[in-house]
């Protein structure tokens, strides 16, 4: 009865499965994503059909990339060749595949593991009962008839400070933006959008969001992915960067958490080249 969690999959279904067969996966287990399941790789289809179809045992939460797929599908932006979504955008099935993706939430809390997951980190000016309430807020949104208003108005990097003054559509893109895109915040806890490289060269002004004083109590763990250029370091003890990069070429992380032993397959398509050179 294993927690697994693992990082991007971003379409990476054959090395998801190979990943899910390492770490010995079974139906009593349960399966923690940190979103962004589309979008880079080959193959976001099955990796949409495969979570829907098991979702009994995932606990996922939605990333950017999986947001961006919801205003694909309700033609308020255009896919770009670069999404490799055109599987999932001609599948008999994306109708039904939107309407429960749309469905699904920006946060994961186990209070018996004392364990968070988002996809992007949490906000450095948020406590516990505050993210609690604004990822409930944005996936009662997104869950409701009136999601296509939030799709439309969600792009833009402001506002980039949180207030509980804040109200409407500006209240609703900081929490999808502070849940789904941060990385770097100014030392007041702004968000910051146009850094997105490595700790070692960023300006000294920005700092990443998990070394800014924290409100989340130290008894909980955190989870995220999102950051690839991490690549799983430089996060204090108790917080776990997942994203590995396997879109990029880089490798699929799976984190057993019981006993923190991590299980990783490479991208397979680099594997290939690996063995070329």
């Amino acid at each position: 009865m294993a927690n697994l969690l693992i990082g991007d999959i971003h379409g990476c279904y054959d090395e998801f499965m190979r990943v899910l067969e390492k770490a010995k996966f079974s139906s009593s287990d349960t399966l923690w994503l940190t979103g962004d399941l589309v979008a880079r790789g080959p193959k976001s289809l099955e990796v949409l059909r495969f979570v829907k179809h098991n979702a009994n045992q995932i606990r996922l939460v939605l990333g950017n990339h999986d947001l961006h797929l919801l205003s694909i599908h309700a033609n308020i932006t255009p896919a770009k060749k670069k999404d490799n979504l055109e599987d999932v955008i001609h599948a008999t099935d994306f109708d039904e595949l939107m309407n429960w993706l749309r469905k699904q939430p920006l946060v994961q809390i186990d209070e018996s593991l004392k364990l968070i997951m988002t996809h992007a980190g949490i906000s450095p000016q948020w406590d516990l009962e505050t993210l609690k309430k604004c990822a409930h807020d944005l996936n009662a949104i997104l869950s409701s008839d009136s999601y296509l208003l939030f799709l439309d108005k969600m792009y833009g990097n402001f506002p980039d400070e949180w207030s509980s003054e804040l109200q409407g559509l500006d209240r609703l893109r900081y929490i999808a933006n502070a849940l789904t895109r941060m990385r770097f915040c100014y030392e007041d806890g702004r968000l910051d959008f146009y850094y997105k490289q490595s700790l070692e060269q960023a300006p000294s002004k920005l700092k990443p969001w998990f070394l800014l004083p924290s409100k989340i109590p130290n008894e909980y763990s955190i989870a995220f992915g999102h950051w690839a250029a991490l690549n799983g370091k430089g996060t204090p003890e108790h917080i776990y960067a997942l994203d590995t990069g396997c879109c990029w070429g880089g490798k699929l992380t799976c984190l057993r958490f019981e006993d923190k032993k991590y299980f990783k397959k490479k991208n397979i398509e680099a594997k290939k080249l690996d063995k070329l050179l």
